[in-house]
Parts: C-alpha cells; sequence; structure tokens
C-alpha cells in the first residue's frame, strides 16, 4: 500500500474508532444523566404514557388519571379532595415537575423504579401494559378531614401522629390549593400555577412541614421536662421558689404573667395556669446548654428529619442568658414546626420515647405485592418514663382545670398544652394560637397526639388564644382518630 493511501485509510480508522467511543460513551457514561436530562421530552413522554399508580389512604385512592386528547403526553394527574391532600401528597405537572410524595416515590408511581423489574419484565413477556405501582400511606381520613376543616379559612396547620409507632394521622395546611388545576401542559396550567405562586397568602406551603413558628407557651412541656431531667425541681407540687415578676438576669426587663397567681408557683400549677415567669426562671436555671440538650431529644434541631418529605429544622437556639430565659417560654429565637411540636406530645404520651414520624406504610406493585413495608424506628429516649408520668400528670391537669379546658372528651383522658405565640417586631403582629395535646383510652393506650396553630389575622386580637382557637381543633382531630378505631 503506498503512503497516501495508508494515511487515508488509518485517518478512517480513527474515525470510525472516534465514532465507537462517542457511541460507548453515550449509551454507558451518559446514559443516565441523558434518561434523567429535564430536556429531554422522550423521558416525559413516557413518563405519562401510562395512567400513573395512586396513594393510598385507608385503603382508597385518594389520587387518579385521566386521559389527555390530543397530547403527546396521554395521562394527566388527577386529585379527589386536592386541596385537603395537597399537603401530603404534593404535586405531579406536566408542566411543572412533581413535589412531596408524587416526587420522592416517582419510581413506584410510574412503574420505572428498579424494584419493579421482574414485574415488567414479566408484564413485557405477556404483553401486558407497564403500571404504576401505588403509594400507602399512614394517613387517616377521618382525622384529616376533621384538621382541614376544623381549620376552615384561617391560615395554620395541624399534624398528628400515633405516639406508639411516630405513624402521621394527619397532615393539613391551609390556606391550600388543588394540584388538579395545574396538572397539564396548557396555558391554562401554567398561569393557573404561576397564580398560586404570586399569592401572598402562600397557599403552597405545606406549613404543618416547611414553616417554623415561635412554639409559645407549649414550648414549656420541653422546659418542664428540663428542669425534672436535670433534677432543678423534683416533685411536680412543691413551690418553686418564683418571683413575678421575674427580672430577666443581667437586665432590668420584667418578665410577667397573662393570669394565675403565679409566685412561688408549683410546676403542675405553672404549667396550668401557663405562668412566664416560673418557665422563664427554670430555663435559666437549668441552662442554655442543657435545655438545648433536652430540646434535641425531642427533635429540635435536626436539619434531616425525613419523612419521607424532609421537615424544616426546628430550633432551640444557643444564646446568652435573657434569651435563653425568653427561648424557655417558646418565645426569642425558638422557632418549631407543628410536626415538631406534635413529637413534643407524642413522646411525653408514649412513655418518654420518641419515634421518628413517617406516612408510607408501605410501596406496592401493579399487582399489590408489597416492594417495601415501613418498621417503626425510635428516635430517640426523650425523658425518663418516670419524667414522662409527671408530664402526663401536669398535662392532664391542663385540660381538667386549667387553659386547656376546650379539648376535653367524654370519656377519654386528654393532656395538652395552650399556647399563644407572640411575633413580629415588638409583638406588634397578632400572636399564633398553638395547642398540643394526647389523647389516652380506658385501657392506658394512646392512639393520637396532635399539635395545632392558628395564624388568624381576622381575629382580635384580646381574642387569641390557644385555648380558645386551636384547642378545638386538636379535640375533633383525636375525636376522629378514636372514633375510627371502634
Amino acid at each position: 500500500m503506498n503512503k497516501p493511501l495508508r494515511r487515508i485509510a488509518i485517518f478512517c480508522g480513527l474515525l470510525v474508532l472516534a465514532l465507537l467511543v462517542r457511541t460507548n460513551w453515550l449509551q454507558y457514561v451518559q446514559a443516565d444523566s441523558l434518561a434523567t436530562d429535564k430536556n429531554n421530552r422522550r423521558v416525559a413522554i413516557e413518563r405519562y404514557a401510562t395512567p400513573r399508580g395512586d396513594i393510598i389512604v385507608d385503603g382508597k385512592a385518594i389520587t387518579g388519571s385521566i386521559a389527555s386528547k390530543g397530547l403527546d403526553y396521554k395521562y394527566k394527574r388527577t386529585w379527589k379532595n386536592g386541596e385537603m391532600w395537597a399537603p401530603v401528597t404534593g404535586y405531579s405537572s406536566q408542566i411543572i415537575g412533581a413535589t412531596q410524595l408524587e416526587s420522592l416515590e416517582d419510581g413506584i408511581l410510574t412503574g420505572n423504579d428498579d424494584r419493579l423489574f421482574f414485574r415488567n419484565t414479566l408484564d413485557m413477556v405477556t404483553g401486558k401494559k407497564k403500571e404504576g405501582g401505588s403509594v400507602v400511606t399512614t394517613l387517616n381520613a377521618a382525622a384529616q378531614k376533621a384538621a382541614f376543616e376544623g381549620l376552615g379559612d384561617k391560615k395554620g396547620a395541624v399534624a398528628a401522629l400515633d405516639p406508639k409507632t411516630g405513624a402521621i394521622l394527619a397532615l393539613a395546611s391551609t390556606p391550600s390549593y388543588d394540584p388538579s388545576v395545574f396538572a397539564g401542559i396548557s396555558t391554562k396550567d401554567s398561569k393557573a400555577f404561576s397564580k398560586l405562586e404570586k399569592d401572598s397568602d402562600k397557599p403552597m406551603l405545606n406549613r404543618a412541614l416547611r414553616e417554623t413558628y415561635p412554639p409559645g407557651s407549649t414550648f414549656k412541656v420541653v422546659t418542664a421536662a428540663a428542669a425534672l431531667e436535670n433534677e432543678v425541681v423534683t416533685d411536680i407540687d412543691d413551690k418553686t421558689d418564683s418571683p413575678d415578676p421575674y427580672q430577666l438576669p443581667g437586665t432590668r426587663t420584667d418578665l410577667t404573667n397573662e393570669h394565675g397567681v403565679c409566685k412561688n408557683a408549683t410546676l403542675r400549677y405553672a404549667l396550668e395556669q401557663s405562668c412566664n415567669t416560673v418557665f422563664g426562671k427554670l430555663s435559666d436555671t437549668v441552662t442554655n446548654e442543657k435545655m438545648r440538650e433536652q430540646a434535641a431529644k425531642f427533635g429540635f434541631d435536626e436539619d434531616k428529619l425525613d419523612v419521607p418529605v424532609r421537615a424544616a429544622e426546628s430550633v432551640y437556639p444557643e444564646d446568652n442568658r435573657p434569651q435563653n430565659a425568653m427561648a424557655g417560654i417558646g418565645q426569642a429565637s425558638n422557632r418549631a414546626t407543628p410536626l415538631q411540636m406534635a413529637m413534643v406530645a407524642s413522646a411525653v404520651a408514649n412513655d418518654g420515647e420518641l419515634m421518628k414520624p413517617y406516612m408510607v406504610d408501605q410501596l406496592r406493585a401493579s399487582n399489590l405485592d408489597v416492594v417495601e413495608t415501613h418498621d417503626p424506628e425510635s428516635l430517640s429516649q426523650a425523658v425518663s418514663p418516670e419524667t414522662a408520668q409527671k408530664l402526663q400528670d401536669m398535662m392532664e391537669s391542663v385540660v381538667k382545670t386549667g387553659t386547656g379546658q376546650n379539648a376535653q372528651i367524654d370519656d377519654v383522658t386528654v393532656g395538652g398544652k395552650t399556647g399563644t405565640a407572640q411575633h413580629g417586631l415588638d409583638n406588634k403582629e397578632k400572636p399564633y394560637a398553638w395547642f398540643i395535646s394526647y389523647a389516652k383510652l380506658s385501657d392506658g393506650s394512646s392512639p393520637v397526639a396532635v399539635a395545632v396553630v392558628v395564624e388568624d389575622g381576622a381575629a382580635d386580637r384580646g381574642d387569641i388564644s390557644g385555648g380558645g382557637l386551636a384547642a378545638p381543633i386538636a379535640k375533633s382531630v383525636m375525636q376522629a382518630v378514636i372514633n375510627s378505631k371502634k
């Protein structure tokens, strides 16, 4: 072969080699990234080529799929009572994408999860169309309805847990939205999403999981726990040697009380009447370091709490003495989600053991074969059983004779704590109304713990209280859970 032909042959060989390298690079190295690229329409077309699997509550689907006529995307998502369930499911939109369970469990719902490989292979052999699997939640439909309807047209949120397992029974947030209005890919869907996104009331914010509030006096349960665990107080019916007013350490500022005779009050009475002075002084005596340790045992300062949707971090601050005293009554930089405060009530009801919250019980294939089952998991021993019993005694006194009497349920023992949390510059904004609680049946079991927060901007400032606004909602949620077990 002469020299020019040899050069041409070598050049052609290099071109073939380059083509082979490029092809293999695309097929094996870049395959995953190309398959998941947001600009790859083939992936989206394939995702919406078949009906999506369902999210299940109490054995019934709360989602569905309908045909999209004349579009590349053949099916789009639907919801039953979307506004009520949106804080649980999130959305799945052809034009926007997906969030929450719709996103996290997308592989199961579309049928593309690797764990469904055998099922899909069998369907392919038999000629059956691929189907999505289902996500079975822990939610209680009656409790969710009670929470959603109880909040009504107010801004707020409800989180309810099973103290024994950590299963989430209700997760409501208002105002809410219907994911169906932007589930498609039309201009109408796009405008609907844009309108919701710009709404100043933030209907797409999941207040139960993703919003933090000053927990107000509901946090006094944690401060009481810290005082008992660190033996600052041993007997809940002994005097606490607390002044009224209480001068915040290192300042000339007096901390006062809204009601009650709080000077030298017992711990039980102080929780019943929500004495700021007692708990501010206790928080200072316990010290900021020990308060932070106790709060962490209840779940505060955990930035990776996945249920499986990630909850916002609740924070008990590292702070100076006067601010620590205020944080001990649920103010200053103390911040908590409704889920976090439900966890506090849940741990108390469960003899001090805090179970990790979760809301997916099972993942199932299209033929109902179980792909995965969740096993309850202990998160921490928040307090000793002895301390938990004392906290139960005090919280039950709050509902029997204290500020939480609106949560009383016939033939059921209810423990609770009210809270009215100040916020805004110099506390000029209307306060948040809080209530945390649990229900205890005659056999000693506790099927539900609840946290409610209400942002009622329409109410008169003097009418806003945890006992008045939030406790009746918690009561209806607890009743719904109890009745569903009969």
